[in-house]
């Protein structure tokens, strides 16, 4: 064949089957000719009874046994790998392989004939990958840093609120820089911006306030650093398990908790019903902060904690006017259900969401500090149908210091998916903020507190929604005296 010829006539080759004075005295051709009748072809190495992996060359005839099938063994079932060989024995075993090797590029040279076109087509595609992932390279900021955004406009007033009845168009923009140095943690770093001003737009303040509603404390229209904190595993607990650590200097309690025990909403309208029917506990309060969660197996404890003032010298991070959470929370999650106990401990000066307003004002403004217990949990469907999925969740407070002595809250959030288009959803919950339960003195009577919505998300695009929502408000203010609020907005949300 051409390429034995060819590989014949190469020096190193000539060289072993030109003999010299002293090759030519030991040919034998007798014995090359009784070498190649008792040669067995072999299909596995370990048909050689003499070798063993512990040999020097044994990996080497392992790759010619599996890839060529050229190298034959004795009668016996022996290679003989220590025996002495003449030259033209080694050429002979040579001459064998090449023809094995040059049949398997004859038959890939027919498979690439045959899938030329297809070849090539890929080839391009490879190439074009190539030339997007080196223009994408070259752009980036950062080989570390991924960064994503969050873009709401929100179109829609709100009856019968202290801030106006107007209808008003207010936006929320979140960019999120997420960096990891090891690939396992994780810094990000949130600016946001927003105009939904609480003294000025119903949206922003009390029981109608958005959950994406944002307001920079330097005014509207600021941007401003909403979060920045690192976290970093710890590594393997004696028990089993992974410890996870967290650390911040402005830091939501939410980011360090192991499970957020909802399936509702996939599109949040109202805030307080989106805290997991107990918004004491589960209150995000900001700031400085540390935290620690372990999970093994479905199974969760994370404990952490947050101070508002935490920055502020006057007041530091762990004094009476710190503005301090304290948070423990024991969960247990799967796929699609989830349940969790939390406590929290409030001290006075935490700005407490989803409560009525004596609450909010005996907390924030007086010295009252609370124990706030809650359990929560969800369940959803593996498939979507006519059975929603299922979010609840119950909180009971007990507050000491001022006029506030027990409050409770509770939720029930329903949520359809793929509802009348796939990827579509259908949503309504409905629950009770904070409210007081026993005051002293009858410093205050607070019942028939009720929050109500209902929602449409309408996904154009994998990154634009539009939701239509309504909400009825039952004695927001929940001291019977303050009508009920409705409101209807229309929601549009922008992912990058």
């Amino acid at each position: 064949m051409a390429s034995i010829r060819q590989l014949m006539a190469a020096p190193a080759v000539l060289g072993l089957l030109t003999p010299n004075a002293a090759a030519a005295a030991e040919l034998n051709l007798e014995r090359v000719n009784h070498y190649a009748r008792s040669q067995e072809q072999v299909t596995s190495i370990s048909q050689f009874t003499d070798l063993r992996p512990s040999d020097w060359a044994y990996q080497a005839l392992s790759n010619l046994v599996e890839r060529y099938g050229c190298v034959a063994g004795y009668p016996n079932g022996t290679f003989r790998g220590g025996q002495a060989m003449t030259r033209f024995e080694a050429a002979a075993l040579l001459n064998a392989c090449l023809d094995r090797v040059t049949e398997v590029t004859d038959e890939l040279k027919r498979l690439m004939a045959e899938f030329e076109k297809e070849l090539a087509i890929l080839k391009g595609r490879v190439d074009g990958l190539e030339a997007k992932a080196g223009e994408l390279e070259a752009s980036q900021f950062s080989t570390t840093t991924k960064l994503s955004g969050l873009a709401t406009f929100v179109v829609g007033g709100v009856s019968n609120n202290p801030a106006g009845e107007q209808v008003t168009f207010n936006y929320d923009l979140q960019l999120n820089l997420d960096t990891s140095f090891s690939g396992k943690d994780l810094l990000r770093t949130v600016l946001r911006a927003g105009n939904f001003d609480g003294d000025r737009n119903a949206f922003g303040g009390g029981l109608s306030t958005l959950e994406i509603a944002f307001q920079e404390e330097g005014g509207p229209d600021m941007v401003g650093i909403d979060k920045l904190f690192y976290q970093f595993p710890l590594g393997q607990s004696p028990i089993g398990g992974q410890f996870t650590a967290t650390i911040g200097g402005r830091v939501g309690q939410e980011d360090m908790l192991a499970l957020w025990p909802s399936a509702y909403p996939s599109d949040t309208i109202l805030n307080v019903l989106t805290l997991n029917g107990a918004p004491l506990a589960y209150n995000k309060n900001l700031g400085p902060g540390f935290g620690l969660w372990w999970q093994d197996n479905g199974w969760s404890v994370s404990a952490n904690y947050v101070a508002a003032n935490g920055a502020d010298s006057s007041q530091g991070l762990f004094s009476s006017t710190s503005a301090g959470t304290s948070t423990v929370q024991l969960g247990y999650g799967q796929e699609n259900w989830g349940l969790a106990a939390i406590y929290s401990y409030i001290e006075a000066g935490v700005g407490v969401p989803g409560a009525t307003p004596f609450i909010t004002t005996q907390i924030e403004e007086n010295d009252v500090n609370t124990n706030a217990f809650g359990i929560s949990g969800f369940w959803q469907p593996a498939k979507s149908g006519w059975i929603p999925s299922l979010s609840a969740g119950y909180g009971v407070n007990g507050s000491s210091g001022s006029d506030l002595r027990t409050s409770q809250s509770w939720m029930v959030g329903l949520q359809w998916s793929d509802v009348l288009a796939e990827g579509n959803s259908f949503g309504m919950g409905v629950g009770q903020p904070a409210f007081a339960t026993a005051t002293r003195n009858g410093a205050a009577s607070e019942s028939g507190v009720w929050a109500w919505e209902w929602w449409y998300q309408w996904q154009l695009t994998d990154a634009i929604s539009v939701t239509p929502a309504i909400f009825v408000l039952n004695n927001p203010g929940g001291n019977g005296g303050e009508a009920n609020q409705f409101g209807a907005l229309i929601k549009t949300s922008f992912q990058f």
